[in-house]
């Protein structure tokens, strides 16, 4: 080994927190310019700066720099060399290791060898005929002898692939080497960073609707579309990194550095990534770094017999509420061993950001057990501060942000702590963005102890606003913590038994009073969510529908079965069922965020939140919120102050009849209300109809002007082998004396066909040769926009709001990370 790496190997740390001189330099962080608050924990904050500081200088000077640093698996677990392989496995407890496996009938046969340092080696040289020693699929394990002299069989920490023995129900390590026509070949480059980030949080065993575990085919093929068409441009996937236990929901992590193999291969995970990048949707991992699996017999737990290999030993290593084990993060070997796993997913997998689970549980040395934080500032720091895990977060959201500019990460903190969602060279923590944790709690605890008529609008609005200055959360009205078995969805709260017995539109042509509340408040909510909430949002699977089942994993309780582990989305596509309607509100409303991007505005004013009345009103971006929350009351002229000096037109509202409403509000669809004199400390003002339990959103009658316009993105004709848009054709589909008929536009020069149509457009895409070329997002291959704007054509076949970006030009470096133009992401279709 090089000197330099003998130098850093010799010692399990470089520091600990409380060991960083603090050196508050002449850069002046930012984080105390955006809130001179912080001045009072000055001295914690620089601990945690300075401790990251040192281990990027240390990095540097041992390792060739942080990235270099997380390329562990260049190191460890199997790799080529010339003639061979050579596995490695860090075990600092070992006495004696051997690799077993299938490959030598799982006998003492193959020894590693010591070097020092806790690391363990063999070499595997290939075979006479060139194959690998060990064969492609080979399942294996590390026999280790303690210095206590006790005997331990472990899966090999760095493990590509771990499959499960059915006969013993544990898990073993896989050599997962396929031959180079076998390994999965990427096609489409990343999507760029979305600015109007809308998270589809998924699992991807659920995502059928049989009661099974699901493929990632399946899920790529059968709910990526779907993930499109309702207009999200990312999705978080849950349960990524393999788990023993099912049930875990993916939180019990036992091997870091493997695809969860009930849903198939890392070559079958690629291929998921992939096309989601053809249609231009983000990916996210839910990573799990805040502990590890306690399983010793599947897990990382215990590696080398120890209780302090990869995690604090005794008391301070074992999570109480979790029975899990806590990362010893400023040990050497185990910070390469979770930064080279975040570089890991990232250029392997070709994933684009991470959800860090348990957040708080990393930033407290009490994990927040017991805890409430009330937003003093001595709830944050002093000496329940776990620097240490401040550092490791700081440094991987460094390396994260600097491998690939697009990514996005997002920190589960309920706690609220001041500067997560600052950039690192502020003196943040560097995450894009928080989850707004307090939202989804809000709205359970008022369905289950408020009546209707007592929801206070004020609270309401305050908890949607509540954010830390220039840090962005992603909100939601509701995520997986609520669709699990004990706890009830918001649909579930609004509707209970009668998402059982009353959705038949055929047996029920009326909707039940149930229903119609349920219905009338689930798509309130939502809206009143992405309206008002954060910078981004997120829905889980099904919810978007109402779906009538919780998530009950296979157990023993339950007969091990796969009734309620699945998402019904077959009921969203029911004609006959009402499930349809608050998916189609879904798809609209996200649509309308697409088009309008208000998720990216600094603008943000509640004009109105009268509890009395109880209406809300507030200006986000280009647009007029109005909610009318009242069980019973409608109003007549209503007058709401507004900062918009010309005419206003609604483009959305809850009561449209496709989506189950009563139509009461088709005037303003129609029609456009005129700019009145001003009102509520706005300059001008509006005059409109606010039936009860209605929402509407209103923009300025010029943001509709110009039509329809659809571009032909180079993405596009590139995955088609098309060289120009000349000669290709766009088919209209118009009605005419109740007929479908189809109206042919040619493409100009430019690529663009110009429809002049006032508000939606379905269409189809054909070639030179008359051959279609269909939207992936749709049922029908069918594209559809649903607001005049320009609209381009992208990649695999979706349509994105906006103008394509410039060609490249031939002398201009291609962009390794980013491939595509700018996602805003664009319609449901």
């Amino acid at each position: 080994l090089p000197i330099c790496l003998v130098q850093v190997f010799g010692c399990n740390h470089i520091g600990r927190s409380g060991s960083w001189p603090f050196q508050a330099d002449s850069m002046a962080l930012k984080i105390f310019e955006i809130d001179p608050s912080l001045r009072g924990v000055e001295g914690q904050i620089w601990e945690r700066v300075n401790g990251y500081r040192h281990w990027k200088g240390e990095l540097e000077k041992n390792e060739g720099g942080l990235e270099a640093f997380a390329e562990g698996y260049k190191i460890f677990g199997f790799n080529r060399v010339e003639g061979g392989f050579v596995f490695r496995e860090w075990l600092p407890n070992a006495k004696q290791v051997f690799l077993i496996g299938e490959f030598n009938n799982w006998e003492n046969t193959t020894s590693l060898k010591p070097e020092g340092f806790g690391r363990w080696s063999v070499e595997l040289p290939d075979k006479a005929d060139g194959s690998p020693h060990i064969a492609h699929a080979t399942q294996v394990k590390v026999r280790l002898e303690d210095n206590s002299g006790n005997w331990h069989e472990r899966v090999p920490a760095w493990t590509k692939l771990a499959w499960q023995d059915h006969s013993t129900n544990l898990f073993n390590g896989v050599f997962w080497e396929p031959p180079a026509d076998k390994k999965y070949s990427f096609k489409h480059g990343r999507p760029s960073k979305p600015e109007n980030l809308k998270i589809y949080e998924a699992h991807v065993g659920m995502g059928s609707t049989e009661p099974k575990v699901a493929t990632y085919v399946e899920f790529a093929d059968n709910v990526l579309p779907r993930i499109k068409r309702m207009g999200y441009n990312a999705v978080q996937l849950m349960a990524v990194a393999e788990h023993a236990h099912y049930g875990c929901f993916g939180y019990h992590v036992t091997s870091f550095f493997a695809p969860a193999s009930r849903s198939g291969t890392p070559e079958e995970l690629k291929y998921l990534v992939d096309a989601a990048h053809g249609l231009g949707i983000h990916v996210l991992m839910d990573l799990v770094h805040a502990h590890a699996s306690s399983n010793t017999l599947d897990g990382i737990a215990q590696m080398d017999g120890t209780d302090h290999c990869y995690t604090h030993g005794g008391p301070k290593g074992h999570h109480s509420e979790w029975d899990s084990k806590i990362f010893d993060y400023m040990k050497y070997e185990v910070l390469r061993f979770l930064l080279s796993n975040v570089k890991w997913w990232l250029e392997e997998y070709g994933f684009d950001g991470f959800r860090f689970d348990g957040v708080t549980s990393m930033l407290y040395k009490s994990h927040g057990i017991g805890k409430g934080y009330t937003g003093g500032y001595h709830e944050y720091f002093g000496p329940d501060a776990e620097i240490d895990s401040h550092i490791y977060l700081m440094l991987s959201n460094d390396l994260i942000h600097s491998l690939v500019p697009s990514a996005i990460t997002v920190g589960e903190d309920v706690s609220g702590m001041p500067t997560l969602c600052l950039p690192v060279e502020w003196g943040g923590f560097g995450f894009d963005y928080r989850l707004a944790m307090a939202v989804p709690d809000m709205f359970i605890k008022l369905l289950k102890e408020v009546g209707d008529d007592g929801w206070d609008m004020g609270h309401i609005t305050h908890t949607l606003t509540n954010r830390r200055f220039k840090e962005k959360v992603v909100a939601y009205a509701e995520s997986h913590d609520q669709a699990i078995v004990g706890d009830k969805t918001l649909a579930f709260w609004l509707m209970d038994a009668a998402m059982y017995t009353d959705m038949s539109i055929f047996q029920n042509p009326h909707h039940s009073t149930a229903v119609d509340r349920g219905l009338a408040l689930h798509k309130m909510i939502r809206l009143l969510v992405l309206g008002l909430g954060g910078e981004g949002y997120l829905n889980f699977m099904g919810n978007e529908f109402g779906h009538p089942e919780w998530v009950d994993f296979p157990r023993a309780e339950n007969g091990w079965s796969h009734h309620h582990c699945r998402r019904r989305f077959d009921l969203a596509e029911d004609d006959l069922l009402r499930y349809k309607f608050f998916q189609s509100f879904d798809e609209l409303m996200n649509a309308l965020e697409n088009r309008f991007t208000w998720l990216t505005s600094e603008h943000q004013y509640v004009t109105v939140k009268c509890n009395a009345d109880k209406v809300i009103v507030f200006e986000r971006g280009d647009l007029l919120f109005v909610f009318n929350f009242h069980p019973n009351n409608s109003y007549e002229g209503y007058q709401l102050g507004s900062q918009f000096d010309e005419p206003m037109r609604c483009v959305l509202d809850t009561d449209e009849g496709r989506f189950g409403g009563h139509q009461r509000l088709e005037y303003g669809h129609a029609n456009s209300f005129p700019v009145l004199h001003a009102h509520q400390n706005r300059n001008h003002s509006v005059r409109m109809y606010l039936p009860s339990r209605t929402a509407q959103v209103l923009i300025r009658e010029s943001a509709l002007q110009g039509g329809v316009r659809i571009w032909l993105d180079e993405t596009f004709l590139k995955f088609n082998n098309l060289p120009a848009a000349a000669g290709m054709k766009l088919l209209l589909e118009v009605w005419k004396d109740g007929k479908k008929e189809n109206l042919s536009f040619d493409f100009d020069m430019a690529g663009c066909v110009e429809l002049g149509l006032s508000f939606d457009a379905t269409f189809q895409i054909l070639a030179t040769d008359g051959k279609e070329l269909p939207c992936r997002a749709s049922k029908d291959g069918l594209y559809r926009v649903y607001f005049p704007g320009d609209y381009a054509i992208s990649s695999a076949g979706y349509a994105k709001v906006g103008k394509p970006a410039p060609p490249r030009s031939p002398t201009a470096k291609a962009d390794p990370v980013a491939a595509e133009t700018v996602e805003a992401a664009a319609v449901g279709a």
